[in-house]
């Protein structure tokens, strides 16, 4: 992990806003951004990778998080990793591989939830949600 001011902001953030979830297993949730900022190597994808879902999750907005101090750069990638329903998912995974900071975040992100043995139980939907997560992978890694 790379603490700065702004890496530390956007833990607290993170932790704030994910604090009263938990994932399928019912592990915290804030565990997984953790995880994913823990394998990034710049300040910009820590940010990135703690933030990733604040929007997608939380009633925190885009603006939001811009109000706060992040940047331009950071704001565009968590705007492109915030999947909106109405958008098929392979073509705002095109979108994503676009942007070099949420493609390096999402990559990682795919991967973690790619890991079956983070489930308790691995039933038919995981199994093609992780099929859907290796089209994915591979789309971004192209």
């Amino acid at each position: 992990m790379i603490y700065t001011e702004m890496t530390k902001k956007a833990m607290k953030l993170c932790f704030a806003a994910h604090k009263e979830q938990t994932d399928k297993s019912g592990v915290p949730y804030v565990f997984h951004p953790i995880h994913l900022a823990e394998q990034m190597d710049t300040e910009e994808t820590v940010i990135v990778a703690l933030l990733h879902d604040v929007v997608e999750d939380t009633a925190y907005t885009v603006q939001d998080i811009a109000d706060m101090g992040f940047s331009r750069k950071i704001t565009d990638a968590l705007a492109l990793l915030t999947h909106d329903a109405s958008i098929p998912y392979m073509e705002y995974v095109s979108q994503v591989r676009e942007n070099a900071l949420a493609r390096a975040v999402k990559l990682v992100d795919l991967k973690h939830n790619s890991d079956l043995s983070r489930l308790d139980e691995i039933s038919e939907e995981s199994l093609a949600r992780m099929k859907k997560y290796e089209k994915a992978i591979a789309l971004l890694e192209k």
